[in-house]
């Protein structure tokens, strides 16, 4: 009888050990997976987020580079524009007196503004104010070092 009791208690015992310990598990399992759900939704929501802002960040880059492309673009046609008109204004229109005109009043130009400035500092006396100074810059930058530099194609 002992043999008998210790057979069925061993066995009962061990089958219901094994069910509480499967049952044990299998919660452990369950709350590991909810767990795991629950940080994978975060971490998609935070890869998400990132998307989303990424996407805004590169619509605004694609904005601002059409934008500037187009202000680009814009230059680049006034720029041709401006040199189509001053070719065009080199023609000559087979009219004497405009031909010499148009030859002539720029230059004329020049020369009127540059004895009128003489003149204003001959009265001073040659003292070279700032901003006499900065006009002296200017063109000496100009006549000299603009068209150098334009000979050389930069």
């Amino acid at each position: 009888m002992g043999a008998i009791l210790s057979f069925l208690g061993g066995s009962a015992f061990r089958m219901l050990f094994g069910e509480i310990s499967s049952w044990v598990n299998k919660r452990q399992d369950h709350k590991f997976e909810q767990q795991r759900m629950l940080l994978q939704g975060k971490l998609d929501g935070e890869q998400h987020s990132r998307n989303l802002e990424s996407l805004r960040v590169q619509a605004e880059l694609g904005v601002k580079t059409i934008m500037v492309q187009a202000d680009a673009d814009e230059r680049r046609v006034e720029a041709e524009a401006f040199k189509e008109a001053m070719i065009a204004s080199r023609v000559p229109t087979g009219i004497a007196w405009v031909d010499a005109w148009n030859g002539i009043i720029r230059p004329a130009f020049g020369t009127a503004a540059l004895a009128l400035w003489l003149l204003a500092e001959h009265r001073t006396g040659w003292a070279f104010s700032a901003w006499s100074m900065d006009l002296a810059a200017v063109v000496i930058g100009y006549f000299f070092a603009d068209r150098s530099l334009r000979k050389r194609g930069k």
